[in-house]
Protein backbone atom coordinates (compact mmCIF):
# COMPACT_ATOMS: atom_id res chain seq x y z
CA UNK A 1 0.00 0.00 0.00
CA UNK A 2 2.83 2.35 0.90
CA UNK A 3 4.58 1.55 -2.37
CA UNK A 4 1.40 2.33 -4.33
CA UNK A 5 1.01 5.69 -2.58
CA UNK A 6 4.62 6.56 -3.35
CA UNK A 7 4.11 5.54 -6.99
CA UNK A 8 0.98 7.70 -7.33
CA UNK A 9 2.66 10.64 -5.58
CA UNK A 10 5.69 10.39 -7.85
CA UNK A 11 3.60 10.35 -11.05
CA UNK A 12 1.23 13.07 -9.83
CA UNK A 13 4.23 15.31 -9.14
CA UNK A 14 5.58 14.60 -12.64
CA UNK A 15 2.27 15.14 -14.44
CA UNK A 16 0.77 18.07 -12.51
CA UNK A 17 3.18 20.72 -13.75
CA UNK A 18 2.86 23.95 -15.74
CA UNK A 19 5.19 22.50 -18.35
CA UNK A 20 2.97 19.42 -18.80
CA UNK A 21 -0.09 21.63 -19.29
CA UNK A 22 1.78 23.81 -21.78
CA UNK A 23 3.10 20.87 -23.84
CA UNK A 24 -0.30 19.12 -23.76
CA UNK A 25 -2.00 22.25 -25.15
CA UNK A 26 0.69 22.78 -27.79
CA UNK A 27 0.71 19.14 -28.97
CA UNK A 28 -3.10 18.97 -29.06
CA UNK A 29 -3.22 22.18 -31.10
CA UNK A 30 -0.53 20.84 -33.45
CA UNK A 31 -2.53 17.64 -33.91
CA UNK A 32 -5.80 19.43 -34.69
CA UNK A 33 -4.00 21.68 -37.17
CA UNK A 34 -2.41 18.58 -38.73
CA UNK A 35 -5.79 16.84 -39.08
CA UNK A 36 -7.28 19.96 -40.65
CA UNK A 37 -4.34 20.53 -43.02
CA UNK A 38 -4.31 16.87 -44.13
CA UNK A 39 -7.71 17.39 -45.78
CA UNK A 40 -6.14 19.55 -48.48
CA UNK A 41 -5.05 17.78 -51.64
CA UNK A 42 -1.42 18.88 -51.53
CA UNK A 43 -0.96 17.89 -47.87
CA UNK A 44 -3.11 14.75 -47.80
CA UNK A 45 -0.21 12.62 -48.92
CA UNK A 46 1.83 13.65 -45.86
CA UNK A 47 -0.89 12.75 -43.39
CA UNK A 48 -1.88 14.35 -40.09
CA UNK A 49 0.82 12.60 -38.04
CA UNK A 50 3.74 13.86 -40.11
CA UNK A 51 2.29 17.38 -40.20
CA UNK A 52 1.96 17.31 -36.39
CA UNK A 53 5.58 16.16 -36.13
CA UNK A 54 6.73 19.02 -38.37
CA UNK A 55 4.76 21.55 -36.32
CA UNK A 56 6.37 20.22 -33.14
CA UNK A 57 9.82 20.59 -34.70
CA UNK A 58 9.08 24.23 -35.59
CA UNK A 59 7.41 25.11 -32.27
CA UNK A 60 10.49 24.14 -30.24
CA UNK A 61 12.21 27.37 -31.34
CA UNK A 62 9.72 29.85 -29.84
CA UNK A 63 9.46 27.65 -26.72
CA UNK A 64 13.20 27.91 -26.23
CA UNK A 65 13.33 31.62 -27.09
CA UNK A 66 10.40 32.79 -24.95
CA UNK A 67 9.73 30.19 -22.26
CA UNK A 68 12.79 28.15 -21.33
CA UNK A 69 15.45 30.77 -22.09
CA UNK A 70 17.95 31.07 -19.19
CA UNK A 71 15.75 28.83 -17.01
CA UNK A 72 17.18 25.29 -16.70
CA UNK A 73 14.28 24.16 -14.51
CA UNK A 74 11.69 25.11 -17.11
CA UNK A 75 13.81 23.55 -19.87
CA UNK A 76 14.04 20.28 -17.93
CA UNK A 77 10.28 20.37 -17.29
CA UNK A 78 9.49 20.88 -20.98
CA UNK A 79 11.85 18.08 -22.02
CA UNK A 80 10.33 15.69 -19.46
CA UNK A 81 6.73 16.60 -20.37
CA UNK A 82 7.35 16.21 -24.12
CA UNK A 83 9.19 12.93 -23.55
CA UNK A 84 6.36 11.56 -21.40
CA UNK A 85 3.66 12.46 -23.93
CA UNK A 86 5.72 11.07 -26.82
CA UNK A 87 6.33 7.80 -24.99
CA UNK A 88 2.99 7.04 -23.31
CA UNK A 89 0.61 8.54 -25.87
CA UNK A 90 2.37 6.68 -28.65
CA UNK A 91 1.67 3.31 -27.02
CA UNK A 92 -1.93 4.25 -26.22
CA UNK A 93 -2.45 5.53 -29.75
CA UNK A 94 -1.15 2.34 -31.34
CA UNK A 95 -3.54 0.32 -29.15
CA UNK A 96 -6.45 2.50 -30.31
CA UNK A 97 -5.29 2.20 -33.92
CA UNK A 98 -6.01 -1.52 -33.59
CA UNK A 99 -9.72 -0.73 -33.95
CA UNK A 100 -8.98 0.23 -37.58
CA UNK A 101 -7.68 -3.25 -38.35
CA UNK A 102 -10.68 -5.32 -39.45
CA UNK A 103 -9.49 -8.90 -38.98
CA UNK A 104 -12.53 -10.35 -40.74
CA UNK A 105 -11.69 -8.36 -43.88
CA UNK A 106 -8.05 -9.41 -43.68
CA UNK A 107 -8.81 -13.11 -43.22
CA UNK A 108 -11.40 -13.21 -46.04
CA UNK A 109 -10.91 -10.64 -48.82
CA UNK A 110 -7.30 -10.10 -47.83
CA UNK A 111 -6.40 -13.72 -47.07
CA UNK A 112 -3.91 -13.82 -49.95
CA UNK A 113 -2.35 -10.56 -48.75
CA UNK A 114 -1.37 -11.77 -45.27
CA UNK A 115 1.38 -14.25 -46.26
CA UNK A 116 2.56 -11.86 -48.97
CA UNK A 117 2.71 -9.04 -46.41
CA UNK A 118 4.83 -11.25 -44.13
CA UNK A 119 7.16 -11.92 -47.07
CA UNK A 120 7.40 -8.24 -48.07
CA UNK A 121 8.02 -7.07 -44.51
CA UNK A 122 10.63 -9.72 -43.75
CA UNK A 123 12.60 -9.16 -46.96
CA UNK A 124 12.41 -5.36 -46.70
CA UNK A 125 13.49 -5.18 -43.06
CA UNK A 126 16.43 -7.55 -43.66
CA UNK A 127 17.59 -5.82 -46.85
CA UNK A 128 17.24 -2.29 -45.46
CA UNK A 129 19.08 -3.21 -42.27
CA UNK A 130 21.88 -4.88 -44.23
CA UNK A 131 22.27 -1.88 -46.56
CA UNK A 132 22.23 0.54 -43.61
CA UNK A 133 24.89 -1.41 -41.72
CA UNK A 134 26.98 -1.84 -44.90
CA UNK A 135 26.90 1.95 -45.29
CA UNK A 136 28.02 2.48 -41.69
CA UNK A 137 24.70 3.40 -40.05
CA UNK A 138 24.62 2.44 -36.35
CA UNK A 139 22.40 -0.54 -35.37
CA UNK A 140 19.63 1.44 -33.63
CA UNK A 141 19.11 3.89 -36.49
CA UNK A 142 19.37 1.01 -38.97
CA UNK A 143 16.63 -1.09 -37.38
CA UNK A 144 14.29 1.89 -36.94
CA UNK A 145 14.66 2.96 -40.58
CA UNK A 146 14.28 -0.67 -41.68
CA UNK A 147 11.00 -1.12 -39.82
CA UNK A 148 9.66 2.27 -40.88
CA UNK A 149 10.41 1.43 -44.51
CA UNK A 150 9.23 -2.17 -44.39
CA UNK A 151 6.18 -2.06 -42.13
CA UNK A 152 4.17 1.13 -41.58
CA UNK A 153 6.19 4.31 -41.26
CA UNK A 154 6.09 6.37 -38.06
CA UNK A 155 3.96 3.87 -36.11
CA UNK A 156 6.48 1.11 -36.88
CA UNK A 157 9.45 3.29 -35.90
CA UNK A 158 7.88 4.17 -32.57
CA UNK A 159 6.41 0.72 -31.97
CA UNK A 160 9.73 -1.04 -32.51
CA UNK A 161 11.61 1.66 -30.58
CA UNK A 162 9.33 0.98 -27.64
CA UNK A 163 10.50 -2.63 -27.59
CA UNK A 164 14.20 -1.71 -27.53
CA UNK A 165 16.07 -0.95 -24.32
CA UNK A 166 19.06 1.39 -24.31
CA UNK A 167 21.20 2.73 -21.50
CA UNK A 168 19.96 5.94 -19.77
CA UNK A 169 22.85 7.86 -21.35
CA UNK A 170 21.53 7.04 -24.83
CA UNK A 171 17.85 7.89 -24.26
CA UNK A 172 18.14 11.34 -25.86
CA UNK A 173 20.11 9.81 -28.75
CA UNK A 174 17.36 7.23 -29.17
CA UNK A 175 14.75 10.00 -29.39
CA UNK A 176 16.77 11.75 -32.10
CA UNK A 177 17.09 8.48 -33.99
CA UNK A 178 13.31 8.04 -33.80
CA UNK A 179 12.65 11.47 -35.29
CA UNK A 180 15.31 10.99 -37.97
CA UNK A 181 13.87 7.62 -38.98
CA UNK A 182 10.32 9.04 -39.07
CA UNK A 183 11.46 11.99 -41.19
CA UNK A 184 13.26 9.67 -43.61
CA UNK A 185 10.30 7.34 -44.17
CA UNK A 186 7.90 10.30 -44.43
CA UNK A 187 9.96 11.92 -47.18
CA UNK A 188 10.60 8.63 -48.94
CA UNK A 189 6.97 7.55 -48.78
CA UNK A 190 5.81 10.87 -50.21
CA UNK A 191 8.28 10.69 -53.09
CA UNK A 192 7.36 7.14 -54.03
CA UNK A 193 3.61 7.68 -53.62
CA UNK A 194 3.78 10.48 -56.21
CA UNK A 195 6.03 8.32 -58.38
CA UNK A 196 3.64 5.36 -58.33
CA UNK A 197 0.59 7.53 -59.06
CA UNK A 198 2.43 8.82 -62.16
CA UNK A 199 4.03 5.56 -63.37
CA UNK A 200 1.73 2.63 -62.56
CA UNK A 201 -1.17 3.66 -64.89
CA UNK A 202 1.32 3.54 -67.79
CA UNK A 203 2.21 -0.13 -67.19
CA UNK A 204 -1.11 -1.70 -68.28
CA UNK A 205 -1.68 -3.30 -64.84
CA UNK A 206 -5.01 -4.36 -63.36
CA UNK A 207 -6.54 -2.39 -60.50
CA UNK A 208 -5.75 -5.12 -57.92
CA UNK A 209 -2.13 -5.16 -59.10
CA UNK A 210 -1.77 -1.38 -58.84
CA UNK A 211 -3.40 -1.39 -55.40
CA UNK A 212 -1.18 -4.23 -54.21
CA UNK A 213 1.98 -2.38 -55.30
CA UNK A 214 0.86 0.79 -53.49
CA UNK A 215 -0.12 -1.04 -50.29
CA UNK A 216 2.88 -3.34 -50.46
CA UNK A 217 5.59 -0.76 -51.09
CA UNK A 218 4.57 2.59 -49.58
CA UNK A 219 5.56 3.54 -46.07
CA UNK A 220 2.83 5.37 -44.13
CA UNK A 221 -0.84 4.35 -44.13
CA UNK A 222 -1.52 7.87 -45.46
CA UNK A 223 0.82 7.22 -48.40
CA UNK A 224 -0.90 3.96 -49.36
CA UNK A 225 -4.40 5.47 -48.99
CA UNK A 226 -3.50 8.55 -51.05
CA UNK A 227 -1.85 6.47 -53.78
CA UNK A 228 -4.74 4.01 -53.85
CA UNK A 229 -7.23 6.83 -54.32
CA UNK A 230 -5.00 8.42 -56.98
CA UNK A 231 -4.83 5.15 -58.92
CA UNK A 232 -8.52 4.28 -58.56
CA UNK A 233 -10.56 3.65 -61.71
CA UNK A 234 -13.94 1.93 -62.30
CA UNK A 235 -13.66 -1.88 -62.21
CA UNK A 236 -15.88 -4.75 -63.41
CA UNK A 237 -18.35 -6.16 -60.89
CA UNK A 238 -16.68 -8.52 -58.45
CA UNK A 239 -13.18 -7.08 -58.93
CA UNK A 240 -11.40 -5.19 -56.16
CA UNK A 241 -10.38 -1.64 -57.05
CA UNK A 242 -6.94 -0.13 -56.40
CA UNK A 243 -8.00 1.85 -53.31
CA UNK A 244 -9.50 -1.18 -51.57
CA UNK A 245 -6.54 -3.42 -52.41
CA UNK A 246 -4.06 -0.76 -51.25
CA UNK A 247 -5.86 -0.50 -47.90
CA UNK A 248 -6.04 -4.27 -47.41
CA UNK A 249 -2.38 -4.81 -48.27
CA UNK A 250 -1.23 -1.89 -46.12
CA UNK A 251 -3.24 -3.09 -43.11
CA UNK A 252 -1.80 -6.57 -43.62
CA UNK A 253 1.66 -5.03 -43.24
CA UNK A 254 0.49 -3.09 -40.17
CA UNK A 255 -0.49 -6.40 -38.56
CA UNK A 256 3.09 -7.60 -39.04
CA UNK A 257 4.22 -4.85 -36.62
CA UNK A 258 3.07 -6.99 -33.71
CA UNK A 259 5.32 -9.90 -34.62
CA UNK A 260 8.20 -7.67 -35.73
CA UNK A 261 8.24 -5.75 -32.44
CA UNK A 262 8.41 -8.96 -30.39
CA UNK A 263 11.06 -10.62 -32.57
CA UNK A 264 13.21 -7.48 -32.68
CA UNK A 265 12.96 -7.02 -28.90
CA UNK A 266 14.39 -10.52 -28.39
CA UNK A 267 17.04 -10.08 -31.10
CA UNK A 268 18.14 -6.68 -29.78
CA UNK A 269 18.51 -8.00 -26.23
CA UNK A 270 20.78 -10.79 -27.44
CA UNK A 271 22.87 -8.82 -29.95
CA UNK A 272 22.95 -5.18 -28.90
CA UNK A 273 21.80 -4.83 -25.30
CA UNK A 274 23.56 -2.01 -23.47
CA UNK A 275 21.65 -2.39 -20.21
CA UNK A 276 23.71 -4.08 -17.54
CA UNK A 277 21.84 -6.50 -15.33
CA UNK A 278 23.02 -8.54 -12.37
CA UNK A 279 20.35 -11.20 -12.54
CA UNK A 280 18.34 -12.89 -15.25
CA UNK A 281 18.03 -10.80 -18.41
CA UNK A 282 14.57 -9.55 -19.30
CA UNK A 283 13.39 -8.51 -22.74
CA UNK A 284 11.53 -5.20 -23.17
CA UNK A 285 8.41 -7.01 -24.38
CA UNK A 286 6.06 -4.62 -26.21
CA UNK A 287 2.94 -5.34 -24.16
CA UNK A 288 1.05 -2.55 -25.87
CA UNK A 289 1.10 -4.68 -29.03
CA UNK A 290 -1.15 -7.18 -27.26
CA UNK A 291 -3.49 -4.25 -26.66
CA UNK A 292 -3.34 -3.53 -30.40
CA UNK A 293 -4.43 -7.10 -31.18
CA UNK A 294 -7.12 -6.97 -28.48
CA UNK A 295 -8.50 -3.75 -29.96
CA UNK A 296 -8.51 -5.37 -33.43
CA UNK A 297 -10.50 -8.34 -32.14
CA UNK A 298 -12.98 -6.14 -30.27
CA UNK A 299 -13.34 -3.73 -33.18
CA UNK A 300 -14.00 -6.60 -35.58
CA UNK A 301 -16.39 -8.80 -33.61
CA UNK A 302 -18.17 -6.63 -31.00
CA UNK A 303 -21.17 -4.99 -32.73
CA UNK A 304 -21.41 -1.94 -30.45
CA UNK A 305 -17.71 -1.13 -30.83
CA UNK A 306 -17.90 -1.71 -34.60
CA UNK A 307 -20.48 1.07 -34.85
CA UNK A 308 -18.17 3.61 -33.17
CA UNK A 309 -14.91 2.46 -34.81
CA UNK A 310 -14.54 5.66 -36.91
CA UNK A 311 -14.68 7.78 -33.74
CA UNK A 312 -12.17 5.55 -31.94
CA UNK A 313 -9.79 5.74 -34.92
CA UNK A 314 -10.14 9.55 -34.99
CA UNK A 315 -9.26 9.62 -31.29
CA UNK A 316 -6.30 7.32 -31.98
CA UNK A 317 -4.96 9.83 -34.52
CA UNK A 318 -5.37 12.68 -32.02
CA UNK A 319 -3.36 10.74 -29.41
CA UNK A 320 -0.73 9.68 -31.96
CA UNK A 321 -0.53 13.22 -33.33
CA UNK A 322 0.18 14.57 -29.85
CA UNK A 323 2.94 11.97 -29.48
CA UNK A 324 4.45 12.99 -32.82
CA UNK A 325 4.31 16.71 -31.99
CA UNK A 326 5.91 16.06 -28.59
CA UNK A 327 8.65 14.08 -30.29
CA UNK A 328 9.26 17.02 -32.62
CA UNK A 329 9.60 19.43 -29.69
CA UNK A 330 12.55 17.47 -28.30
CA UNK A 331 14.32 16.82 -31.61
CA UNK A 332 17.98 17.68 -32.02
CA UNK A 333 18.49 19.00 -35.56
CA UNK A 334 22.28 18.72 -35.51
CA UNK A 335 21.97 15.02 -34.65
CA UNK A 336 19.59 14.50 -37.59
CA UNK A 337 21.96 16.25 -39.99
CA UNK A 338 24.91 14.24 -38.71
CA UNK A 339 23.35 10.77 -38.64
CA UNK A 340 20.58 10.91 -41.22
CA UNK A 341 22.43 11.12 -44.55
CA UNK A 342 23.53 7.50 -44.94
CA UNK A 343 20.26 6.18 -43.54
CA UNK A 344 18.36 8.35 -46.04
CA UNK A 345 20.34 6.94 -48.95
CA UNK A 346 19.86 3.38 -47.68
CA UNK A 347 16.11 3.92 -47.39
CA UNK A 348 15.99 5.37 -50.93
CA UNK A 349 17.81 2.36 -52.39
CA UNK A 350 15.52 -0.03 -50.51
CA UNK A 351 12.39 1.89 -51.54
CA UNK A 352 13.34 1.42 -55.20
CA UNK A 353 13.95 -2.29 -54.63
CA UNK A 354 10.72 -2.61 -52.62
CA UNK A 355 8.61 -1.04 -55.37
CA UNK A 356 10.14 -3.43 -57.94
CA UNK A 357 9.70 -6.40 -55.58
CA UNK A 358 6.04 -5.52 -54.93
CA UNK A 359 5.46 -5.18 -58.68
CA UNK A 360 6.97 -8.64 -59.26
CA UNK A 361 4.85 -10.22 -56.52
CA UNK A 362 1.70 -8.56 -57.87
CA UNK A 363 2.38 -9.96 -61.34
CA UNK A 364 2.75 -13.48 -59.92
CA UNK A 365 -0.26 -13.54 -57.59
CA UNK A 366 -2.84 -11.09 -58.99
Amino acid sequence: MKTMKEFCRKWAKRIATKQMALIAIITLTATLIGMWAARFEGLKILGALIIALLIGMVVQFPIRAWYTKDDPQRAAGVKDAAGLIANKFLRFGIILLGFKLNLELLFTTGAKCLPLAALVVTVTVFVTYWICRWMGVDPLMAILVSCGTGICGAAAVMGVSGSIKVSPKRESEKENDEVTAIAIVAIMGTIFALLEIAILPLLNLTQPQEGFIAGGSLHEIAHAVAAGEGLNRPVPAGQVDAATMANIMKLSRVLMLVFAAIIIAIWWEKKHSEVQSTGKKTVAFPWFMLGFIGASIIGTFVPFVTSITPQLVDFAYIVLGMAMAALGINVNFSAIAKKGQKAFLASFITSVLLMCFAAGVSALFF
